[in-house]
């Protein structure tokens, strides 16, 4: 039997070429691939009209391994990028795979201006806690309290929330799921294919090998029963008093707004009446 032809999973992947993974032994990245592929196919998007771009870190080698249009660009930069990809063709679905430390730092003036626009691309950001390619350094998602390499006795630096910064920010759909959580994450992310506007869909994903090592989770099972343990689905995390939200966090959809004009509409609507103008000889 040919490998192709075990899942339809398979379609997606550059199997032949490109594999094994750099992942380590444990970390969700994988998991995450998996449910954007399960999402794509079942929305039966074309995989030649999807294009897929990241930055720089663990999760930006995803566009390695799809066998889709992708573009492996330079840290924090991936949302430009896509937004040039998108601006040209409109028709494509662009899709940018980022995790927490080149999405919400270097990327940061990116990320909250892609959010402002509300240019139609999908935005699935990996969030592990952890700058993990680069040997476990704190990232603007690091809890405070916890342990990294460049915060050998805790970190004291307050923490983003993804979803709070990209509804502010003026993102139209906006999601959380976890890898614990995987079904959920990959209805998730399929919402977020199928909505007009700048979407995100933040994963909360393990890194066992730099940040649960250092953090008493060195077992990959370890971080995603902590994951159980700790999401709590939106409906019930509206319900519950304040004392019994320490220490949790909501998962689920927060957003999901159609009013806004997407951004690709709006500047070839422009474009097409001042073509129009000219044409006419107006000024």
């Amino acid at each position: 039997m040919k490998l192709e032809t075990i899942s339809p999973v398979h379609d997606y992947l550059r199997i032949h070429k490109k594999f094994p993974t750099v992942w380590c032994s444990g970390c969700g990245i994988g998991s995450v691939m998996h449910a954007i592929i399960r999402a794509i196919h079942e929305l039966e998007i074309n995989k030649n009209s999807v294009a897929l771009v990241s930055g720089i870190g663990c999760s930006s080698r995803m566009p390695i391994y799809l066998d889709f249009n992708t573009l492996h660009t330079t840290h924090g930069r991936a949302l430009p990028f896509a937004t040039g990809i998108k601006m040209v063709r409109p028709d494509m679905k662009v899709i940018v795979v980022s995790g927490d430390g080149d999405a919400l730092a270097i990327g940061g003036n990116h990320f909250i201006h892609a959010c402002r626009r509300n240019i139609d691309i999908s935005l699935i950001l990996i969030n592990n806690y952890i700058y993990g390619m680069t040997g476990g350094q704190v990232s603007p998602t690091t809890p405070l309290e916890s342990y990294a390499h460049t915060a050998p006795y805790g970190n004291i630096d307050p923490s983003f929330d993804a979803v709070k910064l990209a509804t502010a920010a003026g993102a139209t759909y906006v999601a959380r799921g976890t890898n614990y959580h995987i079904v959920q994450t990959s209805k998730l992310i399929k919402k977020s294919l199928e909505h007009k506007g700048f979407s995100m869909v933040e994963v909360i994903s393990q890194c066992p090998v730099l940040y649960g090592r250092l953090n008493n989770m060195k077992l990959p099972t370890t971080m995603l029963e902590w994951q159980r343990d700790h999401g709590v689905n939106i409906k019930a995390w509206d319900k519950l008093p304040e004392e019994k939200r320490a220490g949790k966090f909501p998962i689920g959809e927060f957003l999901d707004d159609t009013s806004r004009p997407e951004y690709t509409d709006s500047y070839y609507k422009m474009s097409k009446e001042v073509r129009e103008e000219a044409a006419n000889g107006e000024e």
